[in-house]
């Protein structure tokens, strides 16, 4: 009497699976790179420019946040978490949101134009300060820690400055490019990592 063995399902198959998709959506961790060098770039290409009048100085901010969105979008793509990656594309709605204010000002004075801007700061660094606690485990992850505090106290000097003017302004903006963009970076060598930890898992 022959009996038929059947084979059983490689117990790890799922898991297995995962680490492959998680591993192919982090392979892109370079775009985070180029992005966040494109922002340092920016943050210095802003300060030579003489911005005189709120109007300028509201375009100025509002296309950062449009920016900032599509950037949001980007990183959307290529963060393996689902619940991350609809917070990325909330936080895209939101900057867009910002961008729309900004351009159309409530009011055309210095003191609404950084009434603005403090809202994107504070929205902004609490939502990196979190993103870098949820990576706490990964080398690196304090740069982008350092870089949400920057935001969120950007944020409040913008909330409480009455006395602002063209330059402080203008700094404000180039100090948030240039945050974003170290934040950026600190993102992808995270995502670097995380990419690297699941193929090492994966080859096993």
């Amino acid at each position: 009497m022959t009996t038929t063995q059947s084979h059983p399902a490689k117990p790890f198959g799922l898991f297995d699976e995962a680490l492959d998709d998680l591993a192919a959506q982090t392979k892109h961790w370079w775009l985070l790179l180029v992005a966040g060098v494109a922002w340092v770039v920016v943050a210095i290409l802003i300060l030579r420019f003489d911005y005189g009048t709120v109007a300028a100085i509201a375009v100025l901010f509002g296309v950062f946040c449009f920016a900032a969105a599509a950037n949001e979008v980007m990183v959307s793509a290529v963060t393996p978490q689902r619940g991350w990656r609809i917070l990325h594309g909330i936080l895209a709605l939101l900057l867009a949101a910002v961008g729309v204010m900004a351009f159309v000002r409530p009011d055309d004075t210095f003191v609404g134009l950084a009434a603005v801007m403090s809202f994107y700061f504070i929205f902004r660094g609490v939502f990196d300060v979190a993103s870098a606690f949820t990576a706490s485990r990964l080398p690196g992850w304090w740069v982008l820690l350092l870089a949400g505090i920057a935001e969120i106290c950007i944020g409040f000097w913008a909330a409480g400055s009455w006395n602002v003017s063209v330059v402080v302004l203008v700094s404000w903006v180039s100090a948030g490019a240039l945050i974003h963009g170290v934040g950026q970076i600190s993102s992808a060598f995270l995502v670097r990592k995380v990419g690297k930890g699941a193929s090492a898992l994966a080859d096993r």
